[in-house]
């Protein structure tokens, strides 16, 4: 009897997905790199390493991979608690991880700024600390963190719930301490998971604008962003410029998720071949 599928077979279902990805993400990639393709190898790498460039890339990798780290770290902590723990309000603690999805990140900025400025409702405390936020880098570490939470958080969930708590308590009863139980127990079965929330906040903190450019400062060298240099350099007329910026921040971004996923890989095999050997 023959097979029915809902949806369509593999040779309409992989040609919808080929023309579908070539008009929505080759088609604009390879835009970008056959205009960038008019500046001469010695033009390009002058675009790319002048002293403003280097800045900004330091400023945005940097700031988003730190961004990326915090999310991983308390996003898990933050999953666990909306999985294992009922307490009152869960579902509003529930519903608010989706805000930075639902918020304009122009609002997000705004907001931020207004938190953390000189005189705002945080920031009055923070600067008599020493603790400098809004038009800073770290600001924009702030900024990125929130934009980025959801994707961590919404990635482990699933992971989280189905782990079954028998087997924390079965870690237990062998003796093994809590550190040990999370360490050797819990962290390899979410790992893959973590890792992939943390690429989704990473990938998503690079290109990031709206709610950066408002608590940044914008200082170039300082804190200025790689997105906010290409839109200068656009309003300057320097298209030229902006799309050779635009063409370094593809390549080191498809590097480093390159890396990323290559480690996930390698750790969800490592994952079933210890499941394996179990068995």
């Amino acid at each position: 009897m023959k097979n029915k599928h809902v949806l369509p077979g593999f040779g309409l279902a992989l040609g919808i997905t080929l023309v579908y990805l070539s008009l929505l993400v080759l088609l604009p990639l390879s835009g970008l790199a056959f205009k960038a393709s008019s500046l001469s190898a010695g033009e390009l790498w002058n675009v790319a390493t002048s002293e403003r460039a280097l800045a900004s890339y330091r400023v945005t990798f940097g700031a988003s991979l730190l961004a990326a780290g915090i999310n991983a770290v308390f996003g898990l902590i933050v999953a666990w608690v909306l999985v294992r723990y009922p307490f009152p309000g869960k579902r509003l603690v529930d519903s608010l991880v989706d805000l930075p999805f639902a918020l304009p990140t122009a609002v997000a900025g705004i907001t931020l700024a207004t938190l953390y400025a000189g005189n705002g409702w945080l920031g009055r405390f923070l600067e008599p600390l020493g603790l400098k936020v809004a038009f800073t880098p770290l600001g924009i570490v702030v900024a990125l963190t929130f934009i980025g939470l959801p994707f961590v958080v919404r990635t482990l969930q699933p992971v989280i719930e189905d782990i079954e708590p028998e087997i924390e308590e079965a870690a237990a009863s062998l003796g093994a301490s809590r550190l040990q139980t999370f360490l050797r127990v819990l962290l390899p079965g979410v790992f893959p998971a973590l890792l992939t929330g943390f690429t989704l906040a990473f990938s998503r903190a690079i290109g990031e604008y709206g709610s950066v450019i408002f608590i940044a400062g914008n200082m170039p060298l300082i804190s200025e962003i790689t997105p906010l240099l290409i839109i200068s350099k656009l309003e300057q007329y320097d298209v030229i410029g902006a799309t050779a910026l635009a063409l370094v921040m593809l390549v080191i971004s498809f590097v480093m998720l390159l890396a990323v996923n290559a480690l996930q890989w390698w750790s969800a095999n490592r994952h079933h071949g210890r499941e394996k050997v179990s068995l």
